[in-house]
């Protein structure tokens, strides 16, 4: 298969779909990899590097000429819809509930949509989007405490304080991989921390891992209401994969928490979980709203392109491998994870979730 790798256009996101090791397994197994110059070069991967692995370096038009299946990182942005063909793979993010334009373009032109975060194992896990929700979760703790900060319109409230004074009050909301992980940098801060979920065996071993370190509450909406009026940071943290996140926090909640407060949506590339979500970039990543900061980017890991590369790739090449050697349809029939994955195929909608988002029909994968 003809694999292509492009330089992602998407505000300030300096991932790349493979590393050059990445690209290199596939080279192995006797497929052509081609990736547009300086493909690689926001998370440091040169375009010899790439050579050296025995990929093709060529111009974007080549890519998405050439290409049987394009790897990437983020969902196509409108400017590329045009240069995509029809019966293409594309293997990346795309979060289509949250955006019905690109759910059409791919219907439209056919193309076969495999959707990272819908990959899903028989045990229910997300092995695709765990790694960069683990580092999406540890990075809203660094966010929020810095916009706490004075500087951008927060409340001036260090999280772990220090001695002779309160500790700032971080509440999450979804104890699942963010949330998790979430919670490990607060605690390590020395914040006070309360995490919600609907799931008892989530709170459960969330308290056997925390202890005392940290408050759970079994996620309804007076829970809610009560630890945003004490909350410094809120992190939104929930998933349903595939769908739309669930509104938690109505824009009239607000009105209970303090002045200053920060809220951090991790949700927002689902739509949010906050109903005064809107996705904002790493260069502009801030806005108010009722004496509330909100950061919303919508690619925070991108910031981390290194580590957000190298833990991607160690997880998606497998996937991606399966694909290029079986073909799609091959691939599919052998792995039941992947079968999720499909969101789009040849013109239909093949994910339940999705439809239901958009409350249109959607055909079973019939492979």
């Amino acid at each position: 298969m003809t694999v292509g790798l492009l330089k992602e256009i998407k505000r300030e996101e300096y991932r790349v779909g493979l590393t050059p090791q990445a690209a290199a397994d596939y080279v192995r197994r006797g497929h052509t990899v081609l990736v547009q110059t300086r493909a690689g070069s926001g998370s440091g991967f040169s375009d010899e590097d790439y050579r050296a692995e025995g990929c093709e370096i060529t111009d974007r038009d080549s890519v998405y000429e050439r290409a049987e299946m394009i790897v990437k990182v983020k969902e196509p942005q409108p400017e590329e819809y045009a240069r995509y063909r029809e019966g293409q793979i594309l293997y990346t993010y795309l979060h289509l509930a949250a955006d019905r334009g690109l759910t059409e373009f791919l219907l439209e032109r056919r193309i076969i949509g495999v959707a990272y975060e819908t990959v899903m194992e028989p045990d229910g896990s997300l092995p695709l989007l765990k790694p960069m929700s683990e580092i999406a979760g540890r990075l809203s703790i660094q966010e929020g405490a810095k916009y706490l900060e004075k500087t951008f319109g927060g409340r001036g409230i260090l999280l772990g304080g220090v001695p002779g004074i309160r500790r700032g009050k971080i509440v999450i909301l979804g104890g699942g991989t963010v949330g998790r992980n979430a919670c490990k940098i607060a605690v390590g801060l020395g914040a006070e921390v309360t995490i919600l979920d609907i799931s008892a065996r989530k709170l459960e071993f969330l308290d056997d891992v925390f202890g005392s370190s940290i408050t759970t509450l079994y996620s309804t909406k007076s829970n809610i209401l009560e630890s945003l009026v004490e909350a410094d940071v809120v992190i939104g943290g929930v998933l349903i994969p595939g769908s739309a996140a669930p509104k938690l926090v109505r824009r009239e909640d607000l009105s209970v928490m303090k002045t200053g407060s920060v809220i951090v949506d991790v949700a927002v590339d689902q739509g949010g979980c906050f109903e005064t979500t809107r996705p904002t970039s790493h260069s502009d990543p801030i806005y108010i709203v009722d004496d509330v900061v909100h950061y919303c980017v919508a690619n925070m890991p991108g910031v981390v392109a290194l580590s957000s590369t190298y833990a991607l790739t160690s997880v998606t090449n497998r996937y991606g491998l399966l694909i290029a050697d079986e073909g799609i349809e091959a691939a599919v029939a052998a792995s039941s994870a992947l079968r999720y994955g499909v969101n789009t195929f040849r013109g239909e909608l093949t994910n339940a979730a999705v439809a239901e988002s958009f409350g249109i029909d959607y055909a079973e994968l019939d492979l």
